[in-house]
């Protein structure tokens, strides 16, 4: 079958060479309906580990303070780390938020109004570690698509230390009750007051290592083809469109790369792309937010459409687009090119909270250097307050 024309950026050549750059941000500003729920722009905060929450998985008055300088400094939707959803297998990491029982729910309420009061929306993203576990107070053992040891060392800004142990291959009886735990994080997360939830099926946890060839080697439905293999998280989607009904916003992130496998990319190159970006959209998902180390670059070797354009090709849903788009003139110019709908700002807002502000004023962005995380990436005190 014939592939679809694209207009095509040259790898390492900044897309906007050559052109005269226009500091209005047109695009950027323009409000944008995702959903059910009407943004005031095009600009999100990406979802960030920053490990600080209570030790039991609970919000805390940190978090409360923290989340909405974002919406203050005038980012239209602020997307939670990585949130998970069972007392179970989900946690990855020490300090992890949860939103996997009544208290851990109610936790969430206060960060919610006051994202809410600071004019921001607010989406909860879900996540299970699978094999990724550095940290789960309620089990010993992993799970993952197969007994295949992750690549790569923990991550040690997040806490971790050494390398990752061989997961056990979770069971068909298990991987119902994950979808099942997924749907009911979700209609809690409904419930605490967030516009929104997104599954995490990116970056090498759970759903993203059944997605992954490596990691999945089941011999069943979920494993073998790309239509196999993106089974459960079109599962998930819909068990969560079940249980929250077809108002609440409900995402999905996907990744090539993964945080234990930066440079992964998937082995059919575009063709598993229409599987993968149609079978989300089938599974009545709300918008498709990829992210890329570069989301601006091509997303196969040769050339060729990003990964954000693939996805809307492909999907036919809005698209979220994040990777080393903390420049202006780049976020604007995917959203020029027709590539997202939506561009996700990452480490770029931790120095920078008010970057919708700053941009729109015409004002310099603070550099961000990766010391910023390390030795680990818990909130600062300092964090917690917008500056002037």
């Amino acid at each position: 079958m014939e592939m679809p024309h694209y207009n095509t950026v040259k790898p390492n050549i900044l897309p906007w060479e050559g052109t005269i750059i226009m500091n209005t941000y047109s695009r950027l500003f323009t409000p944008f309906r995702l959903g059910s729920v009407t943004l005031p722009n095009r600009i999100a905060l990406a979802p960030m580990t920053r490990t600080s929450a209570e030790a039991s998985g609970l919000a805390n008055d940190r978090m409360v303070r923290y989340s909405p300088r974002f919406a203050e400094g005038g980012f239209g939707l602020i997307i939670t780390e990585g949130t998970y959803p069972d007392l179970a297998h989900s946690q990855a990491y020490a300090n992890q938020p949860g939103i996997a029982d009544e208290q851990q729910t109610a936790s969430w309420k206060p960060v919610v109004e006051a994202v809410h009061r600071g004019g921001g929306r607010i989406i909860c993203q879900l996540m299970h570690a699978g094999a990724l576990v550095q940290h789960n107070r309620f089990v010993r053992e992993a799970v993952a698509p197969s007994a295949v040891k992750p690549k790569g060392k923990q991550l040690e800004e997040h806490g971790g230390s050494g390398e990752f142990a061989v997961p056990r291959e979770i069971t068909r009886e298990e991987i119902d009750i994950v979808v099942e735990h997924f749907a009911s994080a979700a209609l809690r997360a409904k419930q605490a007051g967030f516009d929104g939830v997104e599954v995490h099926a990116a970056n090498g946890y759970l759903l993203d290592q059944f997605l992954t060839e490596e990691t999945n080697q089941r011999q069943d439905a979920y494993g073998g083809s790309t239509e196999n293999r993106v089974r459960l998280t079109a599962r998930v989607l819909e068990a969560i469109r079940q249980a929250v009904g077809p108002e609440f916003v409900v995402g999905v992130r996907i990744s090539q790369g993964k945080v234990n496998d930066f440079d992964h990319k998937w082995r059919n190159g575009e063709a598993d792309a229409r599987i993968i970006f149609e079978a989300l959209a089938a599974a009545k998902a709300d918008y498709i937010h990829t992210t890329e180390y570069k989301a601006y670059l091509p997303a196969f070797a040769g050339g060729g459409p990003t990964l954000a354009a693939l996805a809307k090709t492909y999907g036919g849903l809005p698209v979220i687009a994040n990777g080393k788009l903390g420049e202006p003139e780049r976020a604007e110019r995917m959203l020029a090119e027709g590539d997202a709908d939506l561009v996700a700002i990452g480490t770029s807002a931790l120095v920078n909270p008010d970057w919708p502000r700053k941009v729109k004023a015409g004002l310099p962005l603070a550099p961000f250097d990766h010391a910023f995380l390390h030795p680990i990436a818990t909130i600062r005190e300092e964090e917690c307050a917008l500056s002037s």
